[in-house]
């Protein structure tokens, strides 16, 4: 089920890196260690903010496809995607670096029609050959117009841990939390042709606000 981050400040697979962190600050101020609980208390901060939670302002507008992530358009190209769509279709690649937002948000509204995990390397994610050979959990979903949009989560050499709320069936709307990638990686978003893409590579995008194109 989508969103179940709705409302909490840090995504709920931080809080237990959270509770971690704040131990040793604690310990350190119970014994009257000042420098040192100031020092592990920096890390405490710095470990909420890496799994920060940030509400988003999701665009309206009819056939809207928005930024499954936070990161950098690696890659704009139309393709023969043969796993799920099996039609060409344009992907757009986006690398999420260890500073961006972790969460994961789907890019457009619809019904969930395929969850499909597929065991992997860690190769570094802005390869190329990361979206094929790369652990990943694809999600296909279907518009209410009947538009397919593919959206992979693909782990890397430093996240190795991908999670994703949906199931099938589930019905999902434009920017909803679904997942994350833990210490961030890619997303392969791929979109019918004929869709008016919006950005091209090197682009900075912010999950569930930049518009990346409008349907066809």
């Amino acid at each position: 089920m989508a969103d179940q981050a709705r409302g909490w400040p840090i995504a709920r697979e931080g809080v237990p890196f959270l509770a971690a962190a704040l131990v040793p600050p604690a310990a350190a101020w119970a014994l009257g260690w000042t420098a040192a609980g100031a020092l592990f208390g920096a890390v405490a901060l710095f470990t909420g903010w890496f799994f920060r939670n940030p509400p988003r302002r999701i665009p309206d507008g009819p056939n809207l496809v928005v930024s499954p992530g936070d990161g950098r358009v690696l890659a704009v190209a139309e393709e023969e995607e043969t796993r799920f769509l099996k039609a060409r279709a344009v992907r757009v690649s986006i690398f999420l670096s260890p500073l961006n937002v972790h969460i994961n948000r789907t890019p457009c509204a619809g019904r969930v029609q395929t969850i499909s995990y597929a065991p992997g390397k860690f190769l570094v994610a802005s390869e190329p050959e990361a979206t094929l050979q790369n652990e990943q959990t694809a999600a296909l979903i279907e518009t209410d117009a009947g538009c397919r949009i593919l959206c992979v989560q693909v782990a890397g050499y430093v996240a190795r841990r991908i999670v994703c709320w949906l199931s099938e069936g589930d019905r999902v709307e434009r920017g909803e939390r679904y997942g994350l990638i833990r210490f961030g990686s890619r997303m392969d978003l791929y979109v019918p042709v004929g869709t008016q893409v919006r950005v091209k590579a090197g682009d900075r995008v912010t999950g569930g606000e930049s518009i990346i194109g409008v349907l066809p």
